[in-house]
């Protein structure tokens, strides 16, 4: 057995016993409750026990190319795969944990799931039983899953931040606080994606 097989291997030992059971369960992770501009995006994803994708991992330890590879075998062998997102005016209105709580509502609307596996978020009140789990993303399949399709989803929506609003580097960034992004914010003062509640002490 492989690294790559060896960890796959400890990625479902969460999912296996509830496959097992014939509990019906979904997993769900978010990306961009860092970056000073752009939405929060979360997944929910329930997967089926067979085929297992070898490649699925928590999204920040693969290469773009890769996660982009292994989103398209996500939506292919997925039971349910829904997104969700809440927008940088409707983070600075309601803070970025409740954003990101309605983000995984919307996610989780209609999955056919009685048990939802939240990395580190709980409290969605979710038409069934909600389950966080610290680092999931690196640790039970269903969510390294959905971070994966979280993180492509948000990922795609940075081209079109910068076309919208040229000049801020998006598409290199992805809206995080780099040197290069707080620069041009202080030459170029925020646009409508930018986070104002994230960004006062940079401008």
């Amino acid at each position: 057995m492989n690294k790559r097989e060896e960890k796959l291997q400890t990625l479902i030992q969460t999912d296996a016993p509830l496959w097992e059971k014939g509990i019906a369960f979904a997993g769900m992770d978010e990306a961009g409750r860092g970056p000073l501009a752009g939405s929060v995006v979360a997944a929910c994803v329930v997967m089926p026990p067979e085929p297992l994708l070898l490649w699925v991992d928590d999204s920040k330890k693969l290469s773009p190319a890769r996660r982009e590879k292994v989103y398209d075998e996500i939506l292919k062998t997925a039971v349910f795969v829904g997104v969700g997102e809440a927008t940088a005016a409707e983070i600075d209105e309601i803070n970025i944990l409740e954003a990101t709580k309605n983000a995984m509502r919307r996610a989780a609307a209609g999955a056919p799931a009685s048990l939802f596996l939240i990395d580190a978020v709980q409290g969605l009140g979710l038409p069934g039983e909600e389950r966080g789990i610290i680092h999931g993303d690196a640790l039970c399949y269903s969510i390294a899953a959905a971070s994966i399709v979280a993180k492509v989803t948000r990922d795609r929506q940075m081209p079109e931040l910068d076309r919208l609003y040229p000049g801020y580097g998006f598409s290199q960034h992805k809206g995080y606080g780099t040197a290069q992004h707080i620069a041009a914010l202080r030459q170029l003062g925020p646009c409508p994606a930018h986070r104002r509640s994230f960004i006062g002490h940079f401008v």
